[in-house]
């Protein structure tokens, strides 16, 4: 117990010295004895479902890039809406971009509830149309950290049935 007593004094002095607390202070401790330590607890910390999303997109983000020749057709999910977007990394220019926002889509779909697998289906053939027409055949995919399954599945199906190679 002295001795940490007096490694935080000699703490306290060299903080003093440099003007206050400081965050390059370094404080060597000694651990307490044995009969004092107690076992060592495991602290988890939860994350969120999008923090977890954001995750798996930054692990694919590292393997997946959008080139002049083959640019990357990236898909973004929320609650309400679909987005995607084919986008050249080299330049850091979007190529064409497709949603459930825009009023092709927004009005043959009159829904509430958000975007549904037929909607999905839509959005990837709109996306497949606007790339053709500007010459794009050929795209790498980036899930956005989403699960292959669902809408996401439906939309890349629609995609490839209307002319895209993955």
């Amino acid at each position: 117990m002295a001795s940490s007593f007096l490694h935080h004094q000699c703490a306290a002095a060299a903080a003093a010295a440099l003007g206050g607390w400081s965050q390059n202070v370094c404080v060597m401790s000694t651990s307490p004895p044995k009969h004092q330590q107690r076992p060592t607890s495991l602290v988890l910390q939860a994350r969120t479902r999008t923090e977890d999303r954001q995750a798996r997109h930054a692990r694919i983000r590292k393997k997946v890039e959008g080139t002049t020749e083959r640019p990357r057709l990236c898909v973004f999910r929320s609650n309400k809406h679909m987005y995607v977007q084919v986008i050249d990394d080299s330049k850091m220019h979007t190529l064409a971009s497709a949603s459930t926002v825009q009023k092709p889509i927004a009005e043959e779909f009159d829904y509430t509830s958000g975007p549904t697998i037929e909607i999905a289906k839509k959005v990837g053939e709109v996306i497949a149309k606007a790339c053709l027409e500007k010459g794009i055949q050929k795209v790498a995919f980036d899930r956005g950290g989403y699960p292959y399954h669902g809408r996401i599945e439906a939309l890349a199906d629609a995609a490839r049935e209307h002319g895209l190679q993955f």
